[in-house]
């Protein structure tokens, strides 16, 4: 596995290490507060689908390099996108949901910003400890964007429709001692101890049986299966519509340029 890795064109931005059964996974684009570029989606998304293969791994662990979980998608790769035909959301939301059926137990170290879909990355492994720099947030109105319905399901099931209403409505963060209080995260700790609770947990849950995890892991997946079912066809066409409104170009730019959007609503 790690070979596959290191021979595509992200070996750089992502990094893989196996730490006596534990698989890091590290964002590593500091500079960009690790923004999630169409290409590291899909180095993503193949090893979230080949991890399970095999005994070596036991439990996965994500993170992200410097001062930041994740920023969410890269917003110069959007505004092309934008240019081209419209915004998709259709390949973050692949990978969110080929990491939610990992086998293993996953756990999302998060620090910094957790933005859009680096909060729904984080969202989307089984275990979340934040550190006391966290801020989690999801600012699609900003943008113009819509969040597509399997992503809106996955906040609900997390902190409940009160809480969603608040973060999607309003797109201000929450940090990581309000989600801890919601509930959103498990454990919130001082940044410096973020990695060492972080990786005691992930051995302490690596040290049990690896088929009684897998096998509590699907039940749990299964109590959600009505709910994934839920026809949503009608919503997801009117996110791709807002996808490709005026505003969304706008919204780009705005946050690009760090002024207030100028939204006209069409």
């Amino acid at each position: 596995m790690r070979q596959q890795i290191d021979d595509s064109p992200m070996a750089n931005e992502l990094e893989i290490e196996n730490r006596d059964g534990i698989l890091a996974v590290t964002m590593n684009r500091p500079e960009r507060r690790n923004a999630m570029t169409s290409t590291m989606l899909a180095s993503l998304k193949a090893l979230f689908e080949t991890v399970g293969d095999g005994s070596a791994v036991r439990v996965v662990v994500i993170r992200g390099r410097g001062a930041s979980f994740c920023s969410g998608l890269d917003l110069a790769e959007m505004e092309a996108a934008r240019k081209s035909g419209g915004v998709s959301l259709n390949a973050i939301e692949d990978v969110f949901r080929v990491l939610e059926i990992v086998p293993q137990p996953t756990i999302a170290l998060v620090q910094g910003d957790a933005i859009a879909g680096g909060c729904e990355l984080s969202l989307h492994c089984d275990l979340r400890i934040a550190a006391e720099s966290a801020r989690f947030s999801m600012p699609l109105a900003k943008l113009g964007l819509v969040l597509p319905f399997p992503l809106v399901q996955k906040l609900v099931e997390t902190i409940g429709t009160t809480f969603t209403k608040e973060m999607l409505l309003t797109g201000a963060p929450f940090s990581g001692a309000r989600a801890y209080e919601l509930g959103m995260v498990h454990r919130l700790v001082a940044d410096a101890d973020l990695e060492r609770t972080g990786f005691e947990l992930a051995a302490s849950i690596a040290a049990n049986a690896p088929l009684s995890l897998k096998a509590m892991k699907r039940s749990i997946l299964r109590t959600l299966t009505d709910d994934k079912a839920i026809d949503a066809r009608d919503l997801l066409e009117e996110a791709e519509r807002v996808g490709k409104s005026e505003d969304v170009a706008e919204g780009v730019r705005a946050m690009r340029e760090k002024r207030p959007p100028r939204f006209v609503g069409r």
